[in-house]
């Protein structure tokens, strides 16, 4: 199995459905009480494409896709249209989501997007930012050099360790990585230029 570094036909995914699960485990003691336990430090995400089918078209680039992938083997990019930038618009900043804080010795940080923040705020790993839109800042200033991107894990590379106690910050827009959760396509041709799959579900996964 690998990683294909390619994007699920994006026409397509803007009319899918889907978003954010989680996996909590909860008890009800005799009291009433409950007791809950989360099984996931990360929430995963699972879409279903056939939504975003609305010609026969579309259900050929899908097949090809889906074949290509051979089903469920091979993971790809997938452009949730909900959430697919650091700062909820297609433009960021360089001041959108915190990187981290300089200590004078580390030269690489992981890209995070943050979700709340007033009680409990949930950093989520950014592991695949789209190429070129990645802007860094340290101290509130834009660089424009001395760090590269890893366009497969989400690291940025630093040529020299930012200064102690400097702060971090990135924007950036991104994809998840996902892989088909079916080893079959049920494709029906409803008209002689249509076709409907309702069900071309999708799963992230964590590579």
């Amino acid at each position: 199995m690998a990683f294909h570094d390619v994007r699920f036909p994006l026409d397509i995914a803007l009319g899918a459905h889907g978003g954010p699960a989680r996996l909590t485990d909860i008890v009800t003691l005799a009291s009433g009480a409950e007791e809950r336990n989360a099984r996931w430090a990360n929430s995963r995400r699972r879409y279903n494409a056939g939504y975003g089918v609305k010609s026969l078209a579309d259900m050929q680039a899908v097949l090809a896709f889906f074949e290509e992938r051979r089903g469920r083997f091979h993971s790809f990019r997938w452009r949730d249209a909900l959430d697919f930038s650091s700062g909820g618009t297609p433009n960021p900043t360089p001041t959108d989501q915190p990187l981290g804080t300089g200590d004078g010795a580390t030269k690489i940080f992981q890209l995070t997007k943050q979700y709340g923040g007033s009680f409990d705020p949930y950093f989520r790993p950014i592991t695949k930012p789209v190429a070129g839109s990645v802007r860094v800042a340290v101290a509130g200033a834009e660089l424009t050099t001395g760090w590269s991107l890893d366009t497969l894990t989400g690291l940025v590379s630093f040529v020299e360790a930012p200064a102690g106690g400097a702060g971090l910050t990135a924007g950036f827009l991104f994809d998840v990585a996902v892989r088909f959760d079916t080893d079959t396509l049920d494709v029906e041709l409803t008209s002689f230029n249509a076709a409907d799959a309702t069900a071309i579900p999708l799963i992230e996964v964590f590579e």
